[in-house]
């Protein structure tokens, strides 16, 4: 998932992604300790797709406090 098509959704749909990844992660992390997958490509893309958005959630929340204050 690219930085922009992020940067689009609102907070809610962020978390909501951000949830949703987690959860493919988890199970693809599960059949991988099963033997039943060797996706390691998959993995490394959802991590870094997660870290993407809460890279993301993280500058808006920031941006808002910084607002806030001023």
């Amino acid at each position: 998932m690219k930085a922009e098509k992020i940067r689009n959704l609102t907070e809610e749909e962020m978390q909501h992604q951000e949830r949703d990844l987690a959860d493919q992660l988890f199970k693809l992390k599960f059949q991988l300790n099963m033997g039943q997958t060797e996706s390691l490509k998959k993995i490394r893309g959802l991590r870094k797709d997660i870290a993407r958005v809460k890279t993301i959630l993280g500058e808006r929340r920031r941006a808002a406090a910084t607002e806030k204050r001023s």
